[in-house]
């Protein structure tokens, strides 16, 4: 089998949707693609709320898992996902790049919170998708 496409989700403080998506695309992704999660900027620590969240929903323990990270912590990656920063999201270099256009949950409604997690689900699955279907093609070549 070809090695695993690097998948780096990041946004500026790499605390909470970033981070979910890092931990998401671990949990639905992990055998057709390497998450990772970044930013320009770094909390103390992940999002409460996201942890607890992802905690509840999927028995997730992103604490245990994942710190945050600047971008220069992570490897080299084959694909960059901006999660919607509404500034100037952060740049790296990458062979493809997609922003989800994601509405920041922090401080805002468990409500607000799940349906942001939700996307992110529904955007790791696709992309799943695209990287089998690219790399089947890769494969045919």
């Amino acid at each position: 089998m070809s090695k695993k496409y690097k998948v780096a989700f990041i946004c500026v403080h790499n605390s909470c949707r970033s981070q979910i998506a890092e931990a998401l695309g671990k949990h639905f992704g992990g055998d057709v693609f390497e998450s990772f999660s970044a930013g320009t900027e770094t909390k103390p620590e992940i999002n409460q709320d996201a942890v607890r969240l992802m905690k509840e929903i999927y028995d997730i323990d992103m604490e245990k898992t994942q710190h945050p990270k600047l971008l220069t912590d992570i490897p080299p990656v084959d694909i960059v996902i901006k999660m919607g920063c509404n500034v100037v999201c952060p740049f790296l270099p990458s062979k493809y790049e997609e922003d989800w256009g994601l509405e920041d949950p922090t401080g805002k409604s468990d409500e607000e919170f799940k349906h942001v997690i939700e996307q992110i689900e529904k955007n790791i699955k696709e992309l799943s998708v695209k990287i089998k279907d690219i790399t089947i093609v890769k494969r045919d070549c």
